[in-house]
C-alpha cells in the first residue's frame, strides 16, 4: 500500500507540470481573422457609387444578386467571393432613384470597408 502511494506521489508533479506547457489545451486560442483584401481607391472609390442610378451601378458591377423595390425605395445587392454590397436608392425629386446609402460586408458576414468592397466588385470590370 505504501508503495502505491509513493509511486503516485512521484508521478503527480509530472502530471501537473505537463498541463502548463505551450501545448496545453486549457488556454483558449484567439479566433482566426480573415485578411481583408487591399484594394486601391479608398474613400475616393465611393464617389463612383454614391448618387448614381441603378443603371449606372449595373453598368459598373454587372447584374445584381438581388433587386428589391419597396415603395419609392430600391435596394440593389452585388456580390462576389470577396464581399457583398447593398446599395440603397431613393428618389430625389422627379428623377430616377439614386444611391443614398451603402452597406458592405465580407461573404462570411465580417465587416469590410465600403470603398474596398466597391473596388473588389469593380476589379476586372473597368
Amino acid at each position: 500500500m505504501k508503495r502505491l502511494g509513493l509511486t503516485t506521489l512521484a508521478i503527480l508533479p509530472g502530471l501537473v507540470l505537463a498541463g502548463c506547457g505551450e501545448g496545453s489545451t486549457l488556454a483558449p486560442r484567439p479566433p482566426r481573422e480573415i485578411p481583408l483584401p487591399t484594394i486601391p481607391g479608398g474613400v475616393a472609390g465611393l464617389d463612383r457609387v454614391m448618387g448614381q442610378t441603378g443603371n449606372a451601378l449595373i453598368a459598373l458591377f454587372g447584374q445584381p444578386v438581388a433587386d428589391v423595390h419597396e415603395g419609392g425605395a430600391r435596394k440593389l445587392q452585388f456580390g462576389n467571393a470577396t464581399c457583398v454590397l447593398d446599395a440603397y436608392l431613393s428618389a430625389k425629386g422627379r428623377g430616377d432613384p439614386v444611391v443614398t446609402y451603402l452597406d458592405a460586408r465580407q461573404t462570411n458576414g465580417s465587416p469590410i470597408d465600403r470603398a474596398s468592397c466597391v473596388g473588389a466588385l469593380s476589379v476586372g470590370r473597368r
